[in-house]
């Protein structure tokens, strides 16, 4: 397997650009505000109901065209994306959703499905042209390609409610449903399997409980 990265002078230069660029980013020395923090993290709430307020396809791309630029092993990017957005979208996806779950997911303006593809590899020499023995990594390694798709599409899919609050939406996260059936009804015949779910819109702030507990720095973390 070759795994020796070899660049041309084209990419040597794009390369070069890329080390400016981050030089430059690092040096403006401009962190996020308090109030963007709370925005996207320390204040934001998940959302059970939802306000009755359309969110435009427009904000959809801006949001993936942020979750795109997202940090994955050897910039696989393994994740899929699916905006259930209509009534008839909807109404598929009622019958796989547990009881608790219906009522969210029908009247949130959009529910996305995000899943990841186990054949992402074919996609390597494209993504990570430089190496052209990548895709040999997963091809013949079942178990490592469907463990960097199912691990790497979570990440994407994390991105994506970070960035869905940033542009001023709210989300609603969950895993209740089953995913046999989701991936029967919506990926059949293709290397796409669901992971999670997550509702997007404009959050109905009287229908949210208190804030539950979280563990403190010494409960979970360890320096060694």
């Amino acid at each position: 397997m070759n795994t020796k990265h070899s660049f041309s002078p084209e990419q040597l230069a794009q390369i070069k650009e890329a080390q400016a660029a981050a030089s430059s980013l690092k040096e403006k020395g401009e962190l996020l505000s308090e109030n963007a923090l709370d925005l996207i993290i320390r204040e934001a709430r998940s959302h059970n109901g939802w306000l009755d307020k359309p969110v435009p396809d427009e904000l959809l791309n801006q949001i993936y065209d942020i979750v795109k630029m997202g940090s994955t092993s050897m910039n696989t990017c393994p994740a899929r994306f699916l905006f259930i957005r209509t009534q008839k979208a909807k109404e598929r996806l009622k019958g796989c959703l547990a009881p608790l779950n219906v009522n969210k997911v029908l009247a949130a303006p959009v529910t996305v499905i995000i899943g990841h593809d186990l054949a992402f590899y074919k996609h390597m020499p494209k993504l990570f042209a430089h190496n052209p023995g990548a895709q040999d990594l997963f091809k013949n390694n079942e178990l490592a390609a469907n463990t960097s798709a199912f691990r790497n599409g979570t990440i994407q899919g994390t991105y994506l409610m970070i960035a869905a609050r940033a542009l001023g939406l709210d989300i609603g996260p969950m895993s209740g449903f089953n995913n046999q059936a989701i991936d029967e009804e919506f990926f059949k015949g293709t290397s796409i399997k669901s992971n999670f779910l997550c509702s997007l819109g404009y959050g109905d702030t009287s229908k949210i409980f208190q804030r539950l507990p979280r563990f403190e720095f010494d409960e979970v973390c360890e320096m060694l």
